[in-house]
């Protein structure tokens, strides 16, 4: 193991120039797991903010995880509120809300804090194209 870090080299630190861009996965309908994303994403910005680099960070929700951006379903709504403020974006499946809607002849109505993509998968994989880090806590 060690091996390989040493053929790898050092890791260039990221310049102030240079954001840092992070795409964070949330698909589950747990409490703890959207709670440790909102947290991944602050200690991220923390550190990141601290040393004057950028930093853009944006949740994506889909399926099961749609409840985190759902009005008086959300057990973080304060959070999304708060996060939201400082920069955080909030994305949310309307593939997902189709479904909701179909089972059970309601539309879900989001947090204002959320945006509406087309797929979460889709948007996922386009902000990873685009070069944005990817986590799913």
């Amino acid at each position: 193991m060690a091996a390989l870090i040493a053929l790898a080299g050092p890791v260039a630190p990221v310049s102030a120039a240079e954001a840092v861009r992070i795409a964070i996965h949330v698909d589950e309908n747990d409490p703890a797991r959207m709670n440790m994303a909102l947290n991944n994403a602050q200690n991220v910005r923390s550190y990141y903010e601290a040393q004057g680099v950028p930093v853009e960070i944006e949740i994506v929700t889909y399926g099961p995880g749609l409840d985190m951006l759902i009005a008086g379903k959300s057990p973080v709504a304060s959070r999304v509120a708060a996060m939201s403020l400082e920069g955080v974006t909030f994305s949310a499946c309307a593939n997902t809300m189709a479904g909701i809607e179909k089972r059970t002849g309601e539309k879900p109505k989001l947090l204002d804090e959320a945006q509406v993509v087309p797929s979460g998968v889709v948007r996922l994989v386009e902000l990873q194209r685009a070069g944005w880090a990817y986590i799913r806590p």
